[in-house]
């Protein structure tokens, strides 16, 4: 089939525009800025993209969407302007149907939230709003109502990890005993791919969830038992929601107008009995545990292909593993360090000869006492794993690092800690087009005693990474 997926940018589209191309499909992506899809590569070389803005509709109607036969509708603007995210949600409802009435277009498929309630939140209410106004487009419409989705990189999985990860004692306000009922992103991505010119599904609205009921609360410490993570919870009746969004805001990674509409959401119950469209497609939708388990697999193989915050980012290509990689930010820590350099390709080799023999240009008695405490506690320590002293492999080891980006043309290494640490760790070396090195030690901390890790290293940090890079810069490898 010839598919129109908008929202081609955002968390659910990068996931299943993959999805699509695998099963075959032909696919359109639009996007209000073609140089912000975040796809990598390969994907880019199979598709073909459109720029629309559905807030401002093209005089004529593109070429490439005149021929399609089925169209994913996942257009929201719950993290942008506070007042009316609800009056430009429905605008460009309105404005995507006036478009499909100059297509071939059969099916659309519109991922909702599920309405249960008669009192929704205001982001509820906007997401029945669009579902009315798609309803009464020239189309076959098929809603899928989801509540919260949970894999690496969705907004309700990152905030969740950033609490847990975070505070060990939380008080927290009383909507945290709300229920909902948690979906994981692969069984969303499996009923959108499943209603697909499925007539069963033509002109019908379901509800798609997981097999678990649970509150805001017992997510958290479901979180907590799947990472091992001591957690005390005292939620407390005064906590206004004004208050929770500014709290939301300041522990997690989260934007504050993205923060008030998810608290305004959290107050209302997001559950359901429908069980019609695991009937039809014959799905068995996973736990909520085994949803975070699987999540993390995919941040350990480092095979997250989409986050919540790309649709709002300018961000580089998203890069697999022999390609482009990009660092997590999401409750990250940083020691980010730059210095203008005079010789690029000199830099630029010295970089590609770092470890193994040649050493870390700077204190290199502290890496090798690193490397012997890692191996006392089990560790892989100071490892030779390179296959020759100027010649960098992606999958290579350096000393106690793995290399997951090696990319002369883009003048740029990326290693992974496989050091004993209480998170993840990457050590990241760029040359801009300005000829300015960049050297960034990101960490990822797990619970209290990977913050407290990170801080107590930071004097250290201070002389090792500023040393480093004025000798890598420089050329004195002592």
């Amino acid at each position: 089939m010839r598919i129109l997926l908008t929202g081609a940018n955002g968390y659910i589209g990068l996931r299943l525009l993959p999805q699509l191309i695998e099963l075959g499909h032909e696919v359109v992506c639009a996007v209000r800025n073609k140089n912000r899809l975040s796809a990598n590569k390969e994907l880019l070389s199979k598709i073909e993209i459109v720029e629309i803005d559905f807030l401002e509709l093209p005089d004529e109607t593109p070429d490439a969407i005149k021929n399609i036969d089925a169209a994913y509708y996942l257009i929201h603007s719950m993290s942008g302007s506070m007042e009316d995210f609800d009056e430009q949600e429905a605008e460009s409802a309105q404005n995507f149907n006036k478009l499909m009435a100059e297509t071939s277009v059969k099916q659309v498929i519109y991922l909702s939230g599920i309405v249960n309630e008669e009192k929704l939140s205001r982001h509820l209410q906007s997401r029945k709003r669009v579902e009315e106004i798609l309803y009464q487009g020239d189309f076959k419409l098929t809603v899928l109502r989801a509540a919260i989705i949970v894999g690496s990189g969705s907004a309700s999985f990152e905030i969740i990890r950033d609490l847990c990860e975070k505070l060990p004692i939380m008080i927290t306000p009383k909507w945290v005993n709300t229920k909902c009922q948690p979906t994981s992103i692969r069984d969303v991505l499996l009923f959108l791919t499943g209603v697909l010119g499925n007539e069963k599904c033509y002109n019908n609205s379901f509800d798609i969830g997981g097999p678990d009921v649970l509150s805001y609360k017992q997510m958290m410490q479901q979180y907590a038992e799947v990472r091992d993570l001591k957690l005390y919870i005292l939620d407390v009746p005064i906590m206004s929601p004004k208050l929770s969004s500014y709290w939301l805001y300041f522990v997690t990674s989260t934007s504050y107008k993205l923060a008030v509409n998810l608290v305004n959401s959290m107050k209302v119950e997001v559950i359901s009995n429908d069980k019609r469209l695991e009937e039809i497609l014959d799905l068995h939708p996973i736990s909520y545990k085994e949803a975070i388990k699987l999540a993390f697999y995919k941040i350990e193989q480092n095979q997250v292909i989409s986050s919540w915050k790309d649709s709002m980012s300018s961000g580089r290509f998203r890069k697999d593993l022999n390609k482009y990689i990009q660092v997590p930010t999401f409750g990250c820590l940083k020691d980010a360090q730059s210095i203008k350099i005079e010789n690029p390709e000199e830099v630029l080799e010295r970089i590609w000869t770092i470890g193994g023999l040649t050493g870390w240009y700077y204190g290199n008695w502290l890496w090798k006492v690193r490397g012997y405490l890692d191996k006392a506690f089990g560790g892989v320590g100071l490892r030779r794993g390179r296959t020759h002293p100027s010649k960098i492999n992606v999958g290579d080891s350096l000393d106690f690092w793995r290399v997951l980006l090696a990319d002369k043309e883009q003048k740029r290494l990326l290693l992974f800690a496989e050091m004993k640490v209480p998170g993840e760790a990457w050590l990241e070396f760029e040359i801009d087009d300005e000829n300015v090195l960049h050297q960034t030690a990101t960490f990822r901390p797990k619970g209290i005693w990977g913050r407290l890790y990170w801080y107590s290293m930071l004097p250290f940090h201070y002389f090792i990474f500023d040393g480093m890079l004025k000798r890598i810069a420089k050329g004195d490898k002592k």
